[in-house]
């Protein structure tokens, strides 16, 4: 089944670069309460480069710092006008690493300390896990939806019926916050650890991985991959192989859920293209499947093919140039990009494994030190080079 639904409780969209006085306008506002986010795993980051005084700050941690400081201004410090914030961002314990970096910015800007207490204690900063598969503007389909909708809507967007919200916080904050209240599937919970781990592991983890693999082999959305017959059994093969048994659940429960991941990823409804997925594909790659492919390989005492050659089609696909037609434009932090087109450069494989796997900017550690991480990277990369991603792909499953 699908369903075409009016969203009519938006009542405008601010770019806080073309007006940032509008932006900063919002924290004057004595109705506003919540605060909700979601600027993907890159967003939740620490820019010592960023100034109380820019307009905006380049990050979203900055951003939310200087609404929050003018908000305690223009209110004069009232404990009733403090926010709560919930960010969405698919990191473990969001909340706590988004009001980590508020602190942080409190400290170097040398803002008031009771504008640091009117935060820690008027303010909260909880974490989430939001679980819905949101492929975005419906190409595709635009016109017949704008027919069927019965007027031309420039944001469309499209989402699977099936949706789940997991809110860390206390019942003051669910009393205040009903959503669980209004039909819809949020859960306010003591922690969200389990059902972190277990979604970003079996949804996401699949998603990171199939998504440049597919693409560099000729397909464009989740559902071709998964019934491609040799993609398909790549992303079988990651999920249920190399995936599943690195967490710690009961086996019966999570092959359940992976058995729903797969149902999702076929439905014909949600036409998710895989260039979508692939924003940020390395700091995504960090949270998603660099835990379960340390997990797997101090488990099994081998390296789980699949992920590297994941992480081989990543890198590959951030070497750029064209696929058919298709130019192929990476999209991620500068510093990244720039790295992989310096190693790429070299014409040498060796030289891109060893580069990607020592940038501590990108990984926090070296993955050099990962036993024997290098150099299966380096056999995937020069074999993708040689025979192409297919090929790759087939000497594996």
């Amino acid at each position: 089944m699908d369903s075409v639904d009016l969203i009519d409780v938006i009542s405008r969209g601010i770019n806080p670069y073309e007006d940032f006085k509008a932006y900063m306008a919002l924290a004057e506002q004595p109705e506003i309460r919540f605060v909700i986010s979601n600027t993907t795993e890159a967003g939740i980051a620490f820019d010592p480069a960023c100034k109380i005084d820019d307009a905006p700050c380049s990050s979203y941690p900055g951003k939310l710092t200087q609404l929050l400081y003018h908000r305690w201004e223009h209110f004069a410090g009232a404990a009733d006008k403090g926010l709560i914030i919930f960010p969405c961002e698919l990191i473990f314990e969001n909340g706590k690493h988004l009001k980590e970096c508020i602190r942080q910015y409190i400290d170097l800007w040398k803002l008031p300390e009771g504008f640091r207490k009117w935060f820690e204690e008027s303010c909260g900063v909880y974490s989430t896990l939001v679980d819905r598969i949101v492929p975005g503007y419906p190409r595709d389909t635009a016109a017949q939806l704008c027919e069927r909708a019965g007027y031309d809507d420039h944001l469309l967007d499209k989402a699977e019926i099936f949706h789940l919200w997991v809110i860390e916080a206390p019942a003051e904050v669910a009393k205040e916050f009903p959503a669980d209240k209004a039909g819809l599937n949020v859960l306010f919970v003591p922690s969200e650890a389990p059902y972190h781990e277990r979604k970003v592991t079996l949804l996401n983890g699949p998603h990171t991985v199939l998504s440049p693999v597919g693409y560099l082999s000729g397909l464009n959305t989740v559902k071709e991959c998964c019934e491609d017959p040799v993609i398909g059994k790549f992303v079988h093969k990651v999920m249920y192989e190399e995936l599943l048994p690195t967490l710690n659940l009961p086996k019966e429960e999570l092959v359940k859920f992976a058995d729903d991941v797969m149902e999702r990823f076929r439905n014909p409804f949600v036409k998710h293209f895989v260039t979508s997925i692939m924003l940020n594909s390395f700091p995504k790659f960090k949270t998603r499947d660099l835990p379960g492919l340390k997990t797997y390989l101090e488990r099994k005492g081998e390296l789980p093919v699949g992920l590297v050659l994941g992480l081989a089609g990543i890198i590959t696909y951030y070497k750029g140039g064209k696929r058919g037609e298709d130019e192929i434009v990476p999209q991620d932090d500068e510093k990244i990009t720039g790295l992989l087109k310096e190693l790429w450069a070299t014409g040498d494989v060796a030289k891109v494994a060893s580069g990607v796997l020592s940038a501590e900017f990108i990984w926090g550690e070296d993955l050099r030190a990962v036993p024997g991480l290098e150099r299966l990277l380096t056999k995937a990369l020069a074999l993708i080079q040689m025979e192409g991603m297919r090929a790759a792909v087939e000497a594996i499953v």
